[in-house]
Formats: structure tokens, sequence, C-alpha cells
């Protein structure tokens, strides 16, 4: 590798420019899977977005957690838009500063946020330099081969730095994104109307319903409450898979489908080779299990103007859209290394999510299934690796269970401790006990006073699947996320029947003594990942299964029905 060392034009930029520079974000070095090739070519067209300050966003949070706890007078009276816009818009002063200092340079500015905090602006290398006060290199990850053009630190003027919170992609390095599902389709021979399989071998909709207690009955009040399943990476999701799926599993839900919302030019291709097994995974679980209660598959194109693979893009896309056609529920089985992306964009992403659950949208996410080894099996780690966005506290992250009951850790349920997000006020005395119990097993491997993930759990092995023409099976926790999800879906439905606000960000519910009383807890089983035998499930909260399984009629108790 060649040593890769900064150009820093501090004295050019202090010649031309009244404003005294100060380092904004800085990494040491780029990531042990990247290689440096040299300087970026000065004439490559880069595309960058600036992050502005909010208004206040301590006082959305603040908000959000008052609309969201049971014990507070302001529970179930989620935000409007407008409301949620007047927390996160951009000062006044703040967009003209940013905005003048980009002029000033000869950069071209266009907004790209729903709330207008979002920059984007496009230049040359060159000018890229000079505005920044640094040197962006070209670096090519070692696995996937694909060039990136990044730097280690960039500059801005002092009388700025208040105002903005990061540019992107600057020092972000991000690595792979993986679906959270280990799918390995194995041909089953199932039919319709053919003899129940056994759940030990198949998780079917009908395992599912017995062992959480989920109605087969229709939801009643469907056009007010949909459920959003998210798909990124040229991910679809195939209605011919989706009925061949609903005829052999749940013939009397057969016509039912979905709806579709572009984000980012995001296409949903329904050529039967083109569909994606987690696209399919995720809908068929959500239709065949949410009976009645309308989906939503947001299909995210390539083209993120938020530099981020389009996070931040679709929380936009969901608050752009009327309320009444909008998810009450949002579904993601897609993870990443919270350490390939920088704090401040991490930060940024999780806000995004925060804002959703101001709105009275839960939020939910798969933990991943590398156990304590991050998004997917790693064994040469020497450190424990938290995913993202497990570690976001705006989120309901979702590990793995599995069997009959009484329901044991699935092996690879990804949880652990955010190294990015303090552990949350709902989860204070949880993370404490755990963290006791282990007294000094793992020192140095995890961060004792990080946000600990997942919060809960449900089944992730052998889950059903039709992908392709081809009926089988998928372990993954993203078949446990969109199962939970679609429990949510139907408790909302219930909600909604009796005149009652959705539950919205889930999370101080959950922890609430009502709430835990609605999970059968999981005490056995561990995530083994790094050459370690991971944490281990136990009585209460554990990194491994949260909080436990769900019971829906104890969750409609939970919830006063």
């Amino acid at each position: 590798m060649r040593p890769f060392s900064l150009c820093l034009l501090l004295a050019f930029s202090f010649l031309s420019r009244s404003h005294a520079l100060v380092v904004h974000e800085s990494i040491s070095v780029p990531p042990s899977s990247y290689t440096y090739d040299g300087p970026a070519a000065l004439d490559e067209a880069l595309t960058l977005r600036v992050a502005l300050a909010h208004t206040n966003l301590s006082g959305l949070e603040e908000m959000t957690y008052a609309v969201s706890d049971p014990t507070s007078m302001l529970y179930g009276r989620h935000l409007t838009t407008d409301e949620v816009l007047a927390y996160i818009k951009p000062a006044p002063e703040t967009h003209a500063l940013v905005s003048g200092w980009l002029s000033e340079n000869g950069v071209t500015v266009e907004s790209t946020s729903f709330a207008g905090d979002l920059l984007k602006i496009s230049l040359s290398v060159a000018k890229a330099n000079h505005l920044l006060s640094t040197e962006f290199g070209s670096f090519t990850h070692a696995a996937n081969g694909k060039k990136s053009v990044r730097t280690l630190r960039y500059f801005v003027p002092e009388t700025l730095q208040q105002h903005i919170r990061f540019i992107h992609p600057t020092i972000a390095f991000m690595g792979s994104i993986s679906s959270s599902s280990l799918v390995v389709v194995a041909h089953t021979e199932v039919s319709a109307g053919a003899p129940p399989v056994s759940c030990e071998t198949l998780w079917t909709p009908q395992c599912t319903q017995d062992t959480y207690g989920v109605p087969s009955s229709k939801a009643t009040n469907s056009p007010s409450n949909v459920l959003g399943v998210a798909g990124f990476f040229g991910q679809y999701a195939n209605s011919q898979d989706l009925n061949v799926y609903l005829s052999t599993f749940r013939p009397d839900l057969v016509g039912s489908s979905f709806n579709f919302l572009s984000v980012d030019d995001g296409i949903n291709n329904q050529t039967l080779s083109a569909a994606g097994a987690e696209a399919d995974f995720d809908i068929e679980t959500t239709v065949g299990l949410a009976s009645g209660v309308p989906v939503t598959f947001i299909s995210v194109g390539p083209d993120n103007p938020d530099g981020v693979l389009g996070a931040i893009d679709i929380v936009d896309a969901i608050l752009s859209q009327p309320p009444e056609t909008r998810p009450t529920v949002l579904t993601t089985s897609y993870n990443i290394l919270e350490e390939a992306i920088p704090l401040s964009v991490d930060v940024a992403i999780c806000n995004a999510f925060m804002q959703l659950g101001a709105a009275g949208i839960s939020v939910l996410f798969s933990s991943g299934d590398g156990g304590v080894g991050g998004p997917t099996q790693n064994t040469s780690c020497t450190t424990f690796l938290p995913t993202f966005s497990g570690g976001c506290p705006f989120i309901t992250a979702v590990g793995g269970s599995t069997g009959l009951p009484p329901q044991v850790a699935a092996s690879f349920s990804g949880g652990g401790f955010s190294n990015y997000f303090p552990k949350p006020r709902f989860q204070l005395d949880d993370v404490a006990s755990y963290v006791t119990s282990l007294g000094q097993q793992y020192s140095g491997l995890y961060n004792t006073n990080g946000r600990g993930y997942p919060d809960v759990a449900a089944q992730a092995v052998d889950v059903a699947i039709t992908w392709q023409g081809v009926t089988g099976h998928g372990s993954g926790t993203s078949a446990a996320s969109p199962i939970f999800a679609s429990i949510i879906a139907l408790v909302n439905d219930r909600l909604i029947g009796a005149g009652r606000p959705v539950l919205g960000f889930l999370n101080p519910f959950l922890y609430s003594p009502a709430g835990r009383a609605a999970f059968d807890d999981v005490v056995s089983g561990s995530n083994p990942g790094c050459g370690t035998d991971g944490f281990s499930a136990s009585p209460g909260w554990d990194p491994v299964t949260g909080l436990g399984t769900p019971k829906f009629e104890r969750l409609l108790a939970a919830v006063g029905l």
C-alpha cells in the first residue's frame, strides 16, 4: 500500500479567504479493507452533501419520548409533519451562511431533503480540494474492487462549524452492506391443501400464529394502517412468487397483493429471475401474516442524493406521503457495521428515524446475523462488532429465536452494545444489570455503557419462502423483523378500531412494565462470534433476544384492549 498523506492547502486557503479554518471531521487511517491508489484525478466529478444544523433537535427528542412514553400525558399525540419540520429545519441564518460560503467558492447548491437540511453540491476534485483544504484520494475496496474517492480529514471555516453537521461522503468508507438474511432456499414438497409440515422443519405462517397467538382473521381498519417494507440494492419483490406462497401457506389470502413506492428512482422488476430472496422473504412474510393490512414495498434506487444509500431519503419519502397512506410500521432487513459509517452520519440517520417515531411510525430493523461479530458471521474480529442500525435508540432491533416453545436464541442473532450511542433512558437498568452479571467476561471487547440491542426477538430459522418459483426456507433475523412488524401492524389495527392512536416509537412502551409482560422471556442460547461464545440469553433483557418473543393477546392487554 502506498502511504496516504494529506496535502493541506492551508497557506493558500488563508491567503484567499478571510475565514479561519478548523478540522471538521477526521480519521487517522482508512479501514484495512481499503488500499490507497494515489491522489484522485483533479478533473473527476464529485457529488457531496452538506448537512446543516437543525433548529431544535433536542426539543424534538424530548417530544418524541413524550408522545411515546405510556406514563406521559402526551402519550399517543404524535406530531404532524409540519410540527416535525419546525424542529429540524435549519435556521435561516444557517442556510444563508453556508450557502453564501459555497457560492463564494463558485459551488452550485441544491437542496435535496424534505426539511432543507441537506444540500447537494457537484464539483470537481480540484475544487473540492480547495474548498475543504484537503486532498481527495482514490481507494479500492479489497473484497469487491469498488473504487471510492475519499479523504482522511477536511476543514471548514471556523465561523461555520456550528452550522454544518458533516459533509459526506468525505471520510466515510462504508464497505459492504448486507441483508440480514442468510437465505438458503431448499426445495420443499409443500402444496396447497397438503397436510401441514412440522414447524421443526419448516416455519410457516401457521407456526407463527400458533406460537405467538397471532390471529388469522383479516384486519378491519386497513385504509389508515399501512405496513412498509424497505427494499435496497436491487432487491425486487415478485408478485408471482407471492401468489405461489399464499396459495401454499395462506389460501384464504390468495389475491392479496402489495403496493409500491419508489424512492430515488427505485424500481420493482417483475421478471421472475430478477426476484430478490430478501425482498420476497419480507413481502411474503408480511402479507402472509398481517392478514389484510395493506403492505407497501418501498424500493430505494441506486442514485441516493442523501449520500448514505437512501437511509435518509426513505424517511423523507415517507414523511412526504399523506398521513392516511404512509406506513404506521416500517421494517428493514439490511445492516452495516456501525464503525463503517462516521459517527456524525450514524447520528444523522438515527435522528431521521426519530422523526418517523415522532410522527407515529414504528421503525424496526433486523439485528444482524453475525452474533457479536456484526451483520454477518465474522471469526477474525478481535473486538465485538456492533451493527447499524441496531445501536440507534429510535429503532426497535429484532433478534432471532427458534424452536417450539419455549424458544431458544438463534445462534446467529445479532446483539451487543453500540460504540456510538449511549444506553438510552428506557434501557438504563437493563444494560447495567446485564453488564454487572458478566463481571470481567469479555472485558475490553464491548462498550459497557453502549445502547444494547436487540430489543425483542422472533422466529428466524427455517422460515418459509417462495423465491423464483421455488418454495423452501431461509434463516436470518430478516425473517424476525417482518414477523414482529406484522404483529405490531395487527395491534395498530385494533387500536385504530378502538379510536385510539397507533403505537409509533415502540421502545418506551416495550420496556415499560406493561410492555415487558407481553413477552415470553428467552433464557437459553447464545450468539457466538469473533472466536468467542458470545453473549448468553438470560432472565430479563439480554443482548441476544432482548425482552423475548411476543404474545399477541398480551400485547393487546398491555395497550388496554
